[in-house]
């Protein structure tokens, strides 16, 4: 899932994190900072930056693992000596004391053969001599002669290297520390990534170090002195910071310069490789690069037949470059992602993104998506109505509800279950009066008609809330499984970056629909064995033919009551989701439903099955099976002279190809004897 954060910046500055040399590799991030426009602000993402809850998780894990945990022996093997050292060091947590490396030994033949680990409080330090005439600070040392101790040996057995405990002792000559004392040793206190962002920003705000410490004691709810780090860690990491940063930014300049320049070059040649890649470039006055932006000729092409819904995922920026990243995604017949275009930006200015926007439509030939899908960002909004009026902006409830929590836990406290249930029962209203009317109740209830967070969810409710976006046409792309599959595809880009040239062909390897034709087939079994479940079979591709599947299944579960206008009224027979009207129109063989699953999914709901199965149905109308979700519909194109010549023998081709693929996909057997028969015939 979620990659690791290996070094933090701040968004407003982009300064990098630096020790000796300009970083090697290209680091991305998501974005932390809040959309509400409070720079103090900000949010993390369940389950996407492990930083922000490394601390607790970390306590956890080592309180839990070291219950059990049994204490070094003689003879105990691990496979390294770091593995060991993590183990001694867990041990000497639970125990209340630390470690440190203490002496090791070297061969030519194995290297490192010996390690000693002993406690924080062995030795004695030795004496300083004191320069006449100065005043030195005459600080007392912790060391105090302790013994205990682990003495490591590596052995090669059977060709693999072990390292054996040869010593261990357990004997201290001072007294152990308890939990809540044992944390402050130096060895435990660790400013993990995503808290040296916030100190790092709150910093260059002009924020005192005391405040620093305030401010995050507060954004985690927890007492004073509870963090796992002093209020000196802080002074020094922002000292050492600063140094570091003003050292290494001229080397840093002149990378990004000289990295910018070789991803312009590479989308030159990509450009004279192929015709139909498409790029586009903005420089300032003196002609560096401020934004970006690619699509390829497939990209395109995917564009015409799955364009009518696109998302745009506007969340990560490099921490290397200072560059925003910005993707527009699809959803192809088969349900895997489809990639339409990228672009780096300078900033997140609604400027930037208008940029963006004309961009991408420039490249898919003047074509705007009917509906786009994006994150909660007022500045993305704004471009959106200024560059594509015509494009109904939606944000998915899965982009909102991680967010509650960083928003509204805090602040209400042990209130917050009880919050999120309402807010839940708001979304799914059908009335925008029924939603505003408990909108309100639920704000005053709860006390948050003053909170920010509040006003920006209440500014933007015609992008998210159900009763303001039912019907708008998303092609299943508004659920978590569509944004989890999102976040692991690009998650996969961003691995293992070095620089943007590399960055830029990795982008073109996972643009590639190639790279999905490796995914696990899915099988169509027949549930119902209703005639109507057989046709569609032969139609939809898998993917949307077990959606339809589903409805058909709980088609069976309601019950219809005909109005004397014709209409009629379906509930399920336990009224779980109440009635739905359905209009059935025969001489236009149209349906419609309360619902507004069609209209939103292109797939049939249950409500209108139902009535279509008492009018004695055997078949879905044509009309209901969009060509999306169809399986003619793919990414396979034939040349025109070929087309012109022999168009009866495409169509006998495309037959066989669909009748084969049906047959094949009914079970594992069939599709594993198919492919086996093809391997060998090619």
């Amino acid at each position: 899932m979620y990659f690791s954060i290996i070094t933090c910046t701040y968004r407003n500055f982009r300064r990098v994190r630096i020790m000796v040399s300009v970083p090697s590799k290209n680091i991305w991030m998501r974005q932390q900072q809040c959309p509400c426009g409070d720079w103090k602000c900000f949010v993390t993402y369940e389950g996407d930056n492990e930083e922000t809850t490394a601390t607790s998780q970390l306590e956890k894990n080592e309180h839990s693992s070291s219950d059990a945990m049994v204490a070094p022996y003689v003879g105990m093997v691990f496979k390294s000596d770091e593995d060991a050292f993590e183990y001694y060091a867990n041990f000497a947590r639970k125990n209340g004391f630390s470690i440190r490396k203490e002496r090791s030994r070297l061969s030519p033949q194995l290297g490192i053969y010996k390690r000693d680990f002993v406690c924080y409080r062995s030795g004695f330090a030795p004496a300083r001599k004191k320069p006449s005439g100065e005043h030195h600070r005459d600080r007392k040392s912790v060391r105090c002669g302790c013994d205990a101790k682990m003495y490591l040996s590596k052995e090669i057995v059977d060709g693999v290297s072990q390292w054996f405990v040869v010593q261990f002792s357990n004997v201290h000559n001072h007294e152990l520390l308890e939990d809540d004392q044992v944390r402050l040793l130096p060895a435990y206190r660790k400013i993990h990534e995503a808290d040296q962002e916030r100190i790092l920003l709150l910093s260059k705000a002009g924020f005192p170090i005391h405040r620093i410490v305030k401010v995050l004691e507060s954004e985690r709810g927890i007492q004073g002195g509870q963090l796992p780090f002093l209020e000196r860690d802080v002074r020094n990491f922002v000292q050492n910071r600063k140094k570091v940063v003003q050292e290494n930014d001229a080397l840093l300049t002149e990378k990004r310069e000289n990295d910018t320049m070789e991803l312009l070059e590479a989308c030159r040649t990509s450009k004279e490789g192929d015709p139909y890649f498409v790029y586009d470039v903005v420089v300032d006055e003196n002609d560096k690069v401020e934004n970006i932006a690619w699509s390829y000729g497939n990209s395109i092409d995917a564009f015409a037949m799955f364009g009518d819904v696109v998302y745009f995922d506007a969340t990560y920026r490099s921490i290397t470059y200072g560059m925003h990243f910005g993707a527009w995604l699809g959803i192809d017949n088969h349900g895997r992602i489809v990639f339409f275009c990228c672009a780096l930006l300078q900033d997140e200015t609604p400027r930037s993104f208008s940029w963006a926007l004309q961009t991408f439509v420039r490249f898919m030939k003047g074509r705007s998506p009917q509906t786009i899908l994006t994150d909660l960002d007022p500045r993305v909004r704004e471009a959106i109505r200024s560059e594509l009026p015509n494009t109904k902006h939606v944000i998915s409830i899965w982009n909102i509800l991680p967010k509650l929590s960083c928003w509204f836990s805090l602040m209400l406290g042990p209130k917050y279950e009880e919050f999120r249930t309402e807010f839940d029962a708001l979304y799914q209203l059908d009335s925008s009066e029924d939603f505003e009317f408990q909108w309100n109740q639920i704000i005053t209830q709860y006390g948050l008609s003053a909170d920010r967070h509040i006003a920006l969810l209440f500014s933007l409710r015609m992008s998210w809330a159900l009763s303001y976006t039912k019907g708008c046409f998303l092609a299943r792309m508004a659920t978590a499984a569509y944004l989890r599959s999102v976040d692991t595809f690009l998650k996969d880009i961003f691995s293992a970056q070095t620089c943007l040239r590399s960055f830029f062909e990795q982008v073109g390897i996972f643009s590639s629909l190639k790279i999905q034709s490796h995914e696990k087939m899915q099988y169509m079994h027949i549930r119902t064995c209703l005639p109507m479940e057989e046709h569609a079979q032969g139609v939809l591709t898998p993917f949307a033919f077990n959606i339809l599947q589903h409805e058909l299944a709980l088609a069976m579960q309601y019950a219809v009551s005909e109005m004397p206008n014709g209409s009629f009224l379906v509930r399920h027979f336990k009224k779980i989701d109440g009635e739905h009207l359905v209009i059935w129109i025969p001489e236009d063989e149209q349906i419609l439903c309360s619902c507004k699953e069609f209209e939103s999914s292109g797939i049939l709901c249950r409500h209108a099955i139902h009535v279509l199965l008492i009018k004695n149905y055997f078949q879905i109308p044509g009309k209901y099976f969009p060509s999306r979700w169809q399986r003619e519909h793919a990414l396979f194109h034939y040349d025109e002279s070929i087309q012109s010549t022999n168009h009866e023998w495409l169509q006998e081709f495309q037959s066989l190809t669909a009748t084969l693929f049906t047959e094949s996909s009914i079970t594992k057997e069939r599709s594993d004897y198919v492919h086996r028969e093809l391997r060998k015939e090619l």
